[in-house]
């Protein structure tokens, strides 16, 4: 296991999967509802730009995809698991602090995503503990080999 390879794919999804979701937001306030996109595409009253990041945003996760699965080849479930939710927490900062995007800091939110963060924070500072539990199995199954 590469810990900081599994690490950094881990934060390269973190990065896509957010993009996407702001893309996604962004776009989705400028297009009608599904259920009128043909109607829309018939009339020509259908913002390309805004199709054009839902295609992009759609990519982000195809790729956001990919670098967890090779994340997860490097990181424990549980340390890794435990990095996708920065993702909330960049969504939520990012969402209030563009205003292209509406949205407002309240203290019960940022309170919420704090706690996260340290939750984060908490779990992946901590050794894992297959690491610990390797050492002493793997000794005494090489005792137990050689008796």
């Amino acid at each position: 296991m590469n810990l900081r390879r599994g690490v950094t794919f881990a934060m390269g999804s973190v990065l896509l999967v957010s993009g996407a979701q702001l893309g996604m937001r962004w776009s989705m306030t400028r297009l009608p509802y599904p259920s009128q996109w043909m109607d829309a595409v018939v009339n020509g009253s259908i913002d390309l730009l805004a199709v054009g990041v839902v295609s992009a945003a759609i990519l982000a996760y195809a790729l956001s995809m990919l670098c967890w699965l090779i994340a997860l080849r490097d990181l424990p479930l549980g340390r890794a698991y435990s990095l996708l939710s920065i993702s909330y927490a960049l969504v939520y900062l990012l969402a209030a602090s563009l205003p292209a995007f509406h949205e407002q800091f309240s203290v019960s939110k940022s309170l919420g995503v704090t706690l996260v963060i340290l939750g984060v924070i908490t779990i992946n500072s901590q050794r894992s503990s297959s690491s610990h539990s390797s050492l002493p199995n793997s000794s005494v199954t090489k005792s137990r080999n050689s008796a």
